[in-house]
Formats: C-alpha cells, structure tokens, sequence
C-alpha cells in the first residue's frame, strides 16, 4: 500500500490495519472451496496485481492519448477500473460520496466514504486516500453549494499539481455545481465517460481469465436454477435463486430484475413478479449479473415449465431466436466494423416480430461500449467503429409474435474477440427442454 495510506492506517491502530490487509475482502479473495473448482474444471485464477497494473496502464495511456492531464471519476465502475477499490458498489451510485483522481503522471487518489480508507489499502497503485466531501442534498442538504466549492477547490488544487495551470481534464459524472466551480478555476472538462469505456473495451489477459471464472459461477447458479424449477413458484421465487447463487459464488449484484413467465415473456422486459408459474409456460431471464471478481455475465435463456415439449407455436419462436444467435454470432470477428454488423445480422421479420433493444453490446464490469443498433435505427443512435481482440460482446436475440397470444424467447451469448475470431465464452445448454 501506499506509504500515505500505511502511514494514516497505522495511526488508527491494529484495527484499521487488519482491515487494509488479511481481512480485506479482496484480499481474502472468493474462498479455497471456489478457487479449488475452478481450478479443478481447467480453469486458471487471474493474477490480480498484474490485471490492476494492465487496468490502471490502459487508463493512463487512454489520457495521455487523447490529450488530458486526468480524470475525476465517480462511476464506481470506473473508481473500481483504476483502483480495483470498492464500496458500497450500487449505494454510491446516487450518493456522491466516493470519488477518485487518475493523472496521465500515473498519480491516483481516492476519496473515500467516512473511515473507509482501508478499502483502497490492498492496492499500492493509490498513492493515497483522502476523506470524501459530500455534495448530493441527501449528504449536504442546503449547505450543497457550500460542499460543491470546497469539493472544486480540492480537486482543482490537485488538478494544479499535476497538470498546471490551464488544464485539460476530463470527468466521468459529478453534480453540476462541480463541474461549473471546476470551469470557474480556469480547467477545461471533457468526456471521461469517453475515456474510460474506451479504455475498457480491451480486457487484459487477467480479466479474460477472471471473468471465465465469473462465467462459470454463474453457470452453476442457472443449473441450480434449472434443477429446481418446476410449476407452482412464482417468478420471484425463481429469481432469487440466481441472486443466492451469485452471491454465494462470489459474486456482487445483479444489474436488472429481468425475468418473465407465460403471457408475461411478451412484450420483453417485465420484472419478475408475484406470478405463478404454470405447466407449459416459457419461463426467460437474463443474468445481467456482476459476478466473480467483479466481471459481469450477461446470457439469456428460455425454458419449457412442467412439460416434455413444446407447442408448434413454443419451438418455432425458440427456432427463430436461436437462428438469430447463430448468425449474428458469426459475424464476430476482428475487424468487424459496426456498420457492417448492424447490416449484416439477421432478425426474423419485424413486421411479424417483436426484438430487443440493441442486436450486440460491449460487456466487462457491466455493460458497456459499444452498443450496436438495428438497421432501421442507424440513423437515430448508430455509430462505427471496429471489433478489436479483446474485446467482449454478447450477442441478443428476443423473439415475440407482434400479432396473437402467444409467448416470447429471449437467448444471449457472451464472446471474446480472438486475433482469428470469436471464442464463446458462455457454455451453458441452449436447450428449451431442461430437467
């Protein structure tokens, strides 16, 4: 850890110690019972300070790209990108009260939430960690615009240390008043959301193995799932067994609550609910999980409830869906340009059906860039660009008869982009019929 961080860790005694270093949860890492397993089943175990020197390098190298001397980052996603430091990971997402500073001199400060300076103390990246000042109204109330002035002076004083006078940084998110007091100070803001998903999109060897390792916790809980699903649960029930196993295996949260049944799987997108689910219902979900280490899953799947095969109407909606993955998939390769995959996937007929939001999306820590479009939505929010080795996309595919009753079939697919490919990093059976 950083001598500033030992240093204030040491003054608060035995206590703040321990929690910086054996007891860190990061440290102690997801347990001898999964690393055994994973190892067991061929999988090798990230090295976790060579996957945060790669992360915290290709931050740095993003910035000095494009021409900043930092980045002030909220988004705990990108506080956990450059630090591998976390906290409160969904309560800090609308509660500005932890923050952190990257400079293109490799220099990285992290504001912590109250006495909380031990999260940060497993990792001697950070050079130091200073307590964070609260400037939503929840933590400030009507001294908010007091808060906001001294949060700026702070930052720009570090700003002036490691950029000089005039500089050029960017921020991912902060209140307004932040960044209107920041300008005042004479700094010019930019986009750090850009540099960050930018400097995301390629994973590291180590977060390659990580997240196979998140993979494949997350494909034990859907066998849990599948083992015990059966008529007579509700869809809660059901999606609880997901979180347990999550949880259970290492992982953080799950991102939505995406889980339908029956006459509920169309239109896409309903919450699960306090329905029962019945014999010969579809049941689909999306993981859309934060799993092991940090690194996200997102598959889709739909099952056959209480019956030994499907209607006519069930398998020719499944056959759609999965002809929709398979093609799409193909296309995966580096080099790929975004246009070509917008106009080159397949979709069944959308006069005739219903599909999701996007056809692919970035995925890492979460979802991220890029995100690509349909055909007839280029025009509104298409963008190119060009699939790279080591990036991560998931391929989507939903499913739904615009005209009738009947039900919907939701599929998604996690690949690694390869110098010669695509590698399916989701291995669970794409099979209507489980149990």
């Amino acid at each position: 850890m950083g001598n500033k961080i030992a240093a204030s860790l040491a003054a608060k005694g035995h206590h703040f110690e321990r929690a910086g270093a054996e007891l860190h949860h990061l440290n102690l890492g997801p347990g001898q019972q999964l690393e055994t397993e994973w190892q067991a089943s061929g999988l090798i175990l990230p090295n976790l300070p060579m996957m945060r020197e790669y992360r915290h390098k290709r931050a740095v190298d993003q910035l000095n790209e494009m021409g900043y001397g930092g980045i002030i980052v909220m988004d705990p996603m990108n506080i956990r990108y450059i630090t591998d430091s976390t906290n409160m990971q969904v309560w800090v997402m609308h509660n500005a009260s932890r923050y952190a500073w990257l400079g293109a001199d490799g220099s990285t400060i992290v504001w912590e939430f109250y006495d909380c300076d031990f999260m940060a103390a497993h990792n001697p990246l950070v050079d130091e960690v200073r307590s964070a000042i609260g400037t939503t109204y929840f933590l400030a109330g009507p001294r908010y615009d007091e808060k906001s002035r001294a949060w700026a002076a702070e930052l720009a004083d570090v700003v002036a240390e490691h950029c000089g006078p005039g500089a050029r940084i960017a921020i991912d998110q902060a209140p307004y008043l932040g960044y209107r007091y920041l300008e005042e100070a004479g700094i010019t803001i930019g986009s750090g959301q850009e540099v960050m998903e930018q400097a995301r999109s390629i994973k590291g060897p180590d977060e390659i193995l990580a997240m196979r390792c998140a993979v494949a916790a997350c494909e034990a809980a859907m066998a849990d799932m599948a083992l015990r699903l059966e008529p007579g649960l509700t869809e809660r029930e059901l999606w609880a067994m997901l979180h347990e196993g999550n949880i259970r295996r290492a992982g953080e949260w799950i991102e939505t609550q995406i889980l339908a049944s029956g006459p509920r799987t169309n239109p896409w997108m309903q919450e699960a609910s306090s329905r029962v689910i019945e014999p010969g219902d579809l049941v689909g979900y999306d993981t859309d999980l934060v799993g092991a280490y940090g690194m996200m899953v997102d598959v889709s799947r739909t099952w056959l409830v209480g019956a030994s095969a499907p209607t006519s109407v069930q398998k020719h909606t499944y056959e759609l869906a999965v002809e929709q993955i398979h093609h799409n998939a193909a296309l995966l390769k580096p080099g790929a340009s975004f246009r070509d995959l917008t106009f080159k996937a397949w979709t069944p007929p959308i006069d005739d059906y219903r599909h999701y939001c996007v056809m692919y999306h970035g995925v890492g820590q979460c979802d991220e860039y890029p995100e690509i479009c349909f055909p007839e939505q280029w025009d509104d929010v298409g963008f190119d660009g060009e699939l790279k080795p080591g990036m991560v996309l998931t391929t989507e595919a939903y499913v739904g008869a615009r005209h009738g009753n009947s039900e919907g079939v939701k599929l998604e697919e996690q690949y690694l982009i390869t110098d010669t490919g695509a590698e399916q990093l989701s291995s669970y059976p794409l099979d209507l019929v489980v149990g």
